[in-house]
């Protein structure tokens, strides 16, 4: 049997998600157990590298259709029209679920990380373009204001650029506040389904770089467990406080980003890369959740400061999310994303590409 199916037969409450809108990826996912997908500025350009044939007349029809557009505005169109192709695609599964699964992630503009207000008013915006759509935003400090607006508007939200026990734990509160306000003027719950994104493989590629600037010794398998260590604390503290909100792991690196979370009641998002190797894995497929970090990895990530203000509930303040390595550097790499998306599609404004 498929690994993923055989997760997913014997933990129906892990769920996993394809880390893309790709047409092939999303066929590949859903036929060994997907229940969900997501997309970001880097992701939308790696997919329209690899359709563009696919895109070519739709991007030239949005162009002659829209003719005082910017090639910004056609990005954006573009960018919904991956994600309710995704909707379409995840549909049967949201229906056989009734709403819990089946969902597709589309992210805001990142460029809005400073402003609640934008990125709630777009959030609502998204929300509008179909029933199983699932919105991104940024955990940064005005973040954590439209978390609880967009859920008070009754946006199913998705919690991103997160790399820490703190602002999982703040996005969470947030959350439980929308929620409440929603449920305090009698408006319904109870088809919305919040997620709170742990990047766990950027937590450890930030670990590797820290350790490197400030020419740390440490055992280089501890550098592999710093996301899986964040994420197992995350949850614990989750389930002893009733949080509505599900944890989601992300951006993966090695097999432990897989193996140490299945039997949890939790979200992965994974790309094709990673299934297909998972899926032709020896994995034992056995709960893992639990089980505790080894030790002798815990004692060794203790020397890293950087480990603390992730791991640590306290380890950073709101006005600290935006300043931390993880969180910087993933938005640098969410801005290029982006322009690379632009730059693909400019040429088109003409008409076809340039030579």
């Amino acid at each position: 049997m498929s690994k993923m199916l055989e997760m997913k037969a014997k933990f129906p409450n892990t769920h996993f998600w394809v880390d893309s809108c790709a047409k092939a990826d999303l066929e590949y996912g859903i036929g060994i157990g997907a229940v969900g997908a997501t997309t970001n500025p880097v992701i939308v350009s790696q997919v329209l590298q690899r359709e563009l044939p696919e895109w070519e007349d739709t991007i030239r029809g949005l162009f002659a259709d829209h003719p005082t557009a910017t090639e910004d505005d056609v990005a954006w169109m573009l960018i919904e029209m991956m994600g309710v192709r995704g909707c379409e695609m995840l549909r049967p599964v949201y229906e056989e679920e009734k709403g819990t699964c089946g969902k597709i992630s589309i992210q805001t503009n990142i460029k809005y990380y400073h402003d609640w207000e934008k990125m709630a008013d777009q959030a609502a915006h998204f929300n509008t373009l179909a029933p199983n759509i699932q919105v991104k935003m940024p955990i940064s400090e005005a973040g954590l204001k439209a978390f609880e607006e967009a859920t008070y508007r009754g946006v199913s939200v998705n919690a991103t650029v997160s790399f820490s026990v703190a602002q999982a734990v703040q996005v969470a509160e947030a959350i439980e506040r929308g929620l409440k306000r929603r449920e305090a003027e009698g408006l319904d719950t109870a088809h919305m389904t919040p997620i709170c994104t742990i990047m766990i493989g950027r937590i450890d590629d930030w670990l590797k770089k820290a350790v490197a600037r400030d020419s740390v010794a440490i055992h280089p398998e501890a550098l592999e467990w710093g996301g899986v260590a964040v994420f197992k604390k995350a949850y614990k503290i989750f389930n002893e406080r009733g949080y509505r909100t599900r944890l989601l792991t992300a951006a993966y690196r090695n097999l432990h980003h897989w193996e140490e979370f299945i039997g949890g009641d939790v979200s992965m998002t994974i790309t094709a890369k990673y299934l297909k190797i998972f899926d032709n894995s020896n994995v034992e497929i056995r709960n893992t959740m639990d089980d505790p970090v080894p030790a002798c990895w815990l004692e060794e990530l203790d020397k890293l400061p950087d480990f603390h203000r992730a791991y640590d509930e306290d380890g950073m303040t709101p006005a600290e999310f935006e300043h931390y390595g993880a969180f910087i550097n993933t938005l640098e790499g969410f801005f290029k994303g982006y322009d690379t998306l632009v730059q693909l599609i400019r040429p088109y404004q003409f008409g076809s590409p340039l030579k």
